[in-house]
């Protein structure tokens, strides 16, 4: 089945294409599907209930998060004589 898509054009400040650009890249899509994925993700609903997913997690498990990251990065605080700043 195929269908048949249909051409807007859109309108961004250079900053803010850029910036879409990038963060397609990062999810490695070009930028067209990245709107389109960004439009279906908000309209139907999947973009709140994977950041409420989110929240539930950090609302249950912040501190346990919080703690861990703590954990890891104190080797990388500390300063070693002789080393580089």
């Amino acid at each position: 089945m195929s269908t048949s898509k249909k051409q807007t054009q859109v309108r961004l400040e250079p900053d803010v294409l850029a910036a879409g650009k990038e963060a397609a890249a990062a999810r490695g899509l070009d930028f067209n599907r990245y709107v389109e994925v960004l439009i279906v993700e908000d309209t139907t609903g999947a973009r709140a209930a994977g950041m409420a997913a989110a929240q539930r997690v950090i609302d249950q498990h912040g501190a346990f998060l919080d703690d861990l990251e703590q954990q890891y990065d104190a080797p990388y605080g500390q300063q070693h004589p002789g080393a580089a700043a």
